[in-house]
């Protein structure tokens, strides 16, 4: 109720600000005819121009009223939280399905409750994935453990392909079946996006809801604040690079920041509750110097033979030419391939491998486990590339050779040697910070020839005008050229044209800035005119002002409502739109204000030439340079980087996304399993299969 009282109360002050500003137009356009109709005396001009002020004042005024009104605080943030868990919902069941291979298959993976050495929560001594009652004593389901721990502080450890995130993924998603309106929303964030020397964990919340879904900062603030939102940190032991010898380091300094941030993360006189992940052996390291306190944590157990048989039987197409591996599995339980196949990952492969055609008793030769981590990563992305939908016609060798170079810049110092552990690289691959791949030296110098050229594009208006034009035209060019060598990494913005409620924000904002901005401007020409006597100063100043409005208004930083996820592709496309909307308002400003500066001092023609000049040459330069920065430095990189990944990468990382050989984690692409982008950092060419 308190949600759709909200709603109501938005709905209503939407309608009255579109009536303020409906009335600030009209008043704005009557007195502006008034005045261009001439024959008024100064007192009848200054109470004309006061019209539309007084108006203007009363709709401020009117406006200040409104939070009283809403309701606290606390309400609201109650009501932004139904919004924010359809968000959560949509997505994380999409990296859901990804983790299962595309399907609904899945093991019903068991956990043990691991005694911690100090302040441990209060929490069941084992569980499972779903309610399993076989036993002598019925265990609870991931939600039903959670929610009887005290305090609801949950560290989830488990070997690596243990399944850790999708135990997390599926805690989540029952959290949001059926969730009270007061709940908070599980939001899962992957530690290694966590600045620990300068954010706070409440910080790093509210830049993920602005990164990941969109939300403005001001909302973002307002649902951490009031405690709406249950943080999921994934990959504690993603913070920091291995040992030389491959073991977890104990000093771990970025994991150790992590789990002191949560020690301290309260909510009210309580600790803060919240979920984690890490793999079993770093947190081990951990907790010889630190842990986190108040939590339960719980590891989860190798997934057993019986559970192993039933899951390769519901995935199986052909169950006949899956039954020597079957068999096997029932007549060795404690043999290799069954230790082998213990977890999710490694199941999960199997099956993606084998799931058309091939013979899965091909495992049953293999000697070891790395034998079989080579043999079934071998095979993964030609089975993938065939079994998924390829509508662009990837070849195996193409998507291998394409991976495994952006694998190169996940390496956070460039020089770790093919055969260095995994966890020593990074994980996430966003597109506007991808350029450094292709060379930064080639791609800052290519940036800068490219940004010099556009400028010039306009240099045939500056042959038809006088010697200022190309003066303005030159040092638009030298300054944008100089700004992208410069800027080292730009930074992608969000869009405030994407969705019809922003729209209609949009325009309430450039109707009663440009209203605002237009009177200024009258009353800056009135006495230009009155006191100087300076001609058409009054004309020229409504001129002026009524585009400078329209430049601080889609400038302006907006007051947005949150929408569907923001994707990995929606930055660099949102960042293209401003680029184009906010260089040609400002290129028209600048351009309109110098002209009619050089048109009133020198002439109509001079200051036409130099204005039109201007327009697009700024326009251009702030554009370009200023504010499609991230889009602009993509486009050079992918030019710089032709033979070595395709020209439309976003495209390709979708369909690796829908092929299961990526994820997808808010902004950011990341292989599928860290097993599979350290096996494909070892492998530059594919491998020869028979």
């Amino acid at each position: 109720m308190a949600g759709l009282r909200g709603r109501r109360r938005r709905r209503r002050w939407q309608v009255f600000g579109a009536l303020g500003a409906l009335v600030i137009g009209v008043s704005v356009a009557y007195a502006v005819r008034q005045l261009m109709h001439g024959g008024l005396e100064p007192g009848d001009t200054t109470g004309l121009l006061g019209l539309p002020l007084g108006v203007t004042g009363l709709v401020v005024a009117v406006t200040a009223l409104r939070k009283p009104v809403e309701g606290n605080d606390a309400e609201r943030a109650r009501g932004w939280a139904a919004t924010l868990a359809r968000q959560v919902e949509d997505g994380e069941s999409g990296v859901w399905r990804q983790l299962l291979g595309d399907d609904t298959r899945r093991i019903n993976l068991a956990y043990d409750l691991h005694p911690a050495a100090a302040r441990p929560a209060v929490a069941p001594t084992a569980g499972r994935l779903t309610a399993d009652g076989s036993g002598p004593v019925t265990l609870p389901d991931i939600v039903s453990y959670y929610r009887a721990t005290q305090p609801l502080r949950l560290v989830v450890t488990g070997a690596a392909g243990a399944g850790k995130t999708v135990l997390a993924l599926e805690l989540m998603l029952a959290l949001l079946d059926g969730r009270a309106e007061d709940a908070p929303v599980p939001v899962r964030i992957p530690l290694s996006r966590w600045d620990t020397e300068d954010q706070s964990l409440p910080e790093l919340l509210q830049q993920w809801l602005v990164e990941a879904y969109d939300w403005p900062t001001d909302l973002a603030v307002g649902m951490v604040q009031h405690g709406m939102v249950l943080p999921v940190l994934d990959g504690l032991d993603e913070m920091d690079p291995p040992a030389p010898d491959g073991s977890p380091d104990p000093a771990a300094p970025r994991a150790t920041a992590v789990v002191r941030a949560l020690n301290a993360y309260q909510r009210g006189r309580d600790a803060g509750p919240l979920i984690l992940t890490c793999r079993t052996h770093h947190y081990d390291a951990l907790t010889t110097h630190t842990e986190v306190l108040d939590a339960a944590r719980i590891t989860i157990a190798p997934v057993d033979t019986t559970d192993a048989h039933a899951y390769l039987t519901d995935r199986a197409l052909d169950p006949a030419r899956w039954q020597p591996l079957l068999d096997h599995l029932t007549a060795h339980p404690g043999g290799l391939l069954a230790a082998v196949l213990s977890t999710p990952w490694r199941l999960c492969l199997t099956a993606t491998v084998y799931h058309r055609d091939g013979d899965p008793a091909e495992l049953l030769t293999l000697p070891d486990a790395n034998a079989l981590d080579q043999h079934l990563l071998a095979r993964y992305i030609p089975a993938a590339t065939h079994t998924a939908p390829n509508p662009h016609g990837y070849t195996p060798q193409d998507v291998h050779h394409w991976l495994h170079h952006l694998t190169t810049h996940l390496d956070p110092t460039g020089t770790l040697p093919a055969n260095s552990p995994a966890g020593a690289e990074a994980t996430d691959l966003l597109l506007h910070e991808l350029w450094p791949l292709a060379g930064r030296t080639r791609v800052r110098t290519t940036d800068a020839l490219l940004t010099t050229l556009t400028v010039l594009t306009a240099l045939p208006l500056a042959w038809a005008g006088p010697d200022p034009t190309a003066a303005v035209l030159l040092t638009s060019a030298a300054a944008g050229a100089m700004t992208t060598m410069v800027r080292s990494s730009p930074n992608s913005l969000a869009n405030p044209f994407r969705t019809p409620q922003r729209r209609r924000k949009l325009a309430l904002v450039l109707v009663s800035g440009t209203a605002l901005t237009t009177t200024l401007g009258s009353v800056v020409g009135l006495v230009l005119e009155t006191a100087l006597g300076i001609p058409r100063a009054i004309p020229a100043g409504i001129a002026v002002g009524f585009v400078l409005g329209l430049a601080s208004g889609f400038m302006a930083e907006l007051e947005q409502e949150p929408d569907a996820n923001l994707g990995a592709r929606a930055l660099v496309r949102n960042n293209a739109l401003l680029g184009i909307v906010g260089g040609t308002v400002v290129g028209i400003a600048v351009g309109t204000t110098l002209g009619i500066t050089f048109g009133l001092a020198l002439g109509i023609a001079y200051g036409l030439s130099v204005g039109v000049v201007a327009s697009v040459a700024v326009g251009l330069t702030f554009g370009i340079t200023f504010v499609a920065g991230a889009i602009r430095r993509y486009a050079v990189f992918l030019l710089c980087s032709r033979h070595r990944l395709p020209f439309r990468l976003a495209l390709f990382l979708d369909w690796a996304v829908s092929a299961g050989l990526m994820r997808c984690s808010g902004p950011a692409y990341q292989y599928r399993h860290r097993e599979l982008q350290h096996w494909l950092r070892q492998h530059p060419q594919p491998p020869d299969l028979p």
